[in-house]
């Protein structure tokens, strides 16, 4: 076969392999095969050899969580006592995070504190009050604990889950706060509140769980032969001068 002719038909072939990639042959294989060609590098897969980047399928990178907490076990903060809070907030039916932020409101976590009135401990009970609820040592932590979970139930209960009235009850006394019909006109109960409930959704944001992770999206393909079963694919061979149907030297499968 002359250059010539040989040149015919590699135009020729070109020809045919153009028409595959754009669509233009009415076979359906072929069009399914463009189709899956143009959907995949749209996407940003390996639509051709000459596309650059790692080989194979990319999955998304998961979205990063927000801080949590230390968990249930040690309480809503890695604070002193939180063990001992958590299960004095548990037994009593009282949120850790408010248990938590009372304590530092009340001693700063110092099982020894006192007040010139009287009162002692964590959870700052007067003598009366800590004997009304059995604690017997103000200064042992667990006690403490204890008897303030008790006295804050008491006081959310008497004022039907009202956490401002409740911590103003506990520390004005649920006399002034009836007496008042709320929270005491008293700067110090006024402050005092404020600031434990300041305190406790600090807690509760630090102890809030993370963020479910995004589920990894679909991987795309990572060669043209995972597209999808069916795809016609073209193979040449080598030309010959005695081809019997005078037909064009390559064959398709």
């Amino acid at each position: 076969m002359s250059v010539t002719a040989i040149s015919a038909r590699v135009d020729e072939i070109q020809q045919m392999i153009s028409s595959l990639q754009t669509g233009s042959v009415g076979a359906e294989g072929s069009e399914n095969f463009a189709a899956a060609l143009q959907s995949a590098t749209t996407a940003g897969g390996q639509g051709d050899a000459t596309q650059t980047g790692t080989p194979g399928a990319t999955p998304l990178t998961p979205v990063a969580g927000a801080a949590t907490g230390t968990g249930a076990a040690t309480g809503p903060l890695n604070t002193p006592y939180a063990a001992e809070i958590q299960a004095a907030a548990q037994k009593h039916g009282v949120d850790p995070a408010l248990l938590t932020a009372l304590v530092r409101q009340e001693s700063n976590f110092n099982p020894t504190a006192g007040s010139p009135a009287g009162a002692r401990g964590l959870t700052q009970l007067m003598p009366g009050t800590a004997a009304s609820l059995g604690v017997t040592d103000v200064n042992d932590p667990v006690q403490a604990l204890d008897g303030g979970a008790k006295y804050l139930k008491q006081q959310l209960d008497a004022f039907n889950g009202d956490e401002r009235l409740a911590l103003a009850a506990y520390n004005a006394g649920p006399g002034a706060v009836q007496k008042f019909g709320g929270i005491p006109p008293y700067a110090e109960t006024q402050n005092y509140v404020k600031k434990v409930l300041a305190y406790a959704e600090e807690y509760r944001a630090a102890a809030a769980p993370a963020p479910a992770a995004l589920p990894p999206t679909s991987t795309l393909p990572s060669t043209a032969a995972a597209i999808g079963a069916g795809v016609p694919t073209t193979s040449m061979s080598t030309p010959t001068s005695s081809s019997p149907s005078g037909g064009l030297p390559y064959s398709t499968t």
